[in-house]
């Protein structure tokens, strides 16, 4: 999801005062009361003391640099991301951005919505979709099937798949607590497909991880090579990681990993 190093400190301190300080936001106050935010006690996460690769974050045994490929798409994917997820970096939101450069990435604060998000809501030249499962009644009255995304296409818009990023129940607080998304329409993922994220134990296998639902937008909104790259990039990576959870270094790209670099021309 994102090119910048990942800390596995969770409590940065402002230098002055101490103050606890979110590194997504720049805030050390609460925006709306403005009270010091309270300390927050170190946080290491697992595999933080692992040499990584500063390009690609991964460990440096089974690197993801000479997989990296881009390309371009009709659609557009912007992630509103839970702070927490910049932390892990097993993560897969931050995949999208390496093979779609126009991905954009907001961290979600819910006192403090991303001003920046927000005029490109009301950029007449975008057309957003938030992607949520259509499981509740309350806003049935905004959910939409790909055929508005082709109507956007027609009308000279740009489609967006607004991708809220992180576990379920950061999704779903996502999409409670953000007012400026209950005026989009809602496009729920309808797919057979199952999960091949190997790092993190879904609730269940048809629940895919964030880089596997951009690669299925991007598929059935008719960017098929696009869709292609995303994927093979996550098979990629999860094979990667996986290898190097045990140790072991990948001494024969799979054919994923070939494709990828057929792709870029090695």
């Amino acid at each position: 999801m994102l090119d910048e190093t990942y800390r596995a400190d969770l409590g940065d301190r402002e230098p002055v005062t101490g103050l606890s300080y979110d590194p997504a936001t720049g805030l050390s106050h609460d925006p709306i009361t403005g009270h010091p935010r309270p300390p927050r006690r170190e946080f290491k996460a697992r595999g933080s003391f692992t040499e990584r690769c500063p390009g690609c974050n991964l460990p440096v045994l089974n690197c993801l640099c000479p997989y990296r490929a881009s390309a371009e798409s009709k659609a557009q994917v912007w992630l509103i991301t839970h702070p927490l997820e910049h932390l892990k970096p097993t993560n897969t939101g931050r995949l999208i951005r390496d093979v779609l450069p126009d991905t954009e990435v907001f961290t979600w604060y819910r006192t403090a919505p991303d001003e920046r998000l927000l005029a490109l809501l009301d950029d007449p030249h975008f057309a957003p979709f938030v992607i949520f499962p259509d499981d509740q009644p309350d806003y049935a009255d905004r959910v939409v099937g790909m055929d508005a995304v082709e109507i956007a296409k027609h009308q000279g818009k740009v489609p967006v798949f607004i991708l809220l990023d992180g576990t379920w129940r950061q999704a779903r607080r996502i999409f409670r607590k953000s007012p400026y998304l209950d005026r989009l329409p809602v496009l729920p993922l309808a797919t057979t497909r199952l999960t091949r994220y190997r790092l993190r134990k879904p609730a269940s296998q048809s629940h895919l991880c964030t880089a596997e639902v951009a690669a299925e937008l991007l598929r059935q909104s008719g960017d098929g090579e696009a869709a292609q790259l995303l994927d093979d990039y996550f098979d990629a990576f999860n094979v990667s990681y996986a290898a190097s959870r045990r140790y072991e270094k990948i001494e024969q790209p799979t054919p994923a990993m070939r494709r990828l670099l057929a792709y870029r021309g090695e």
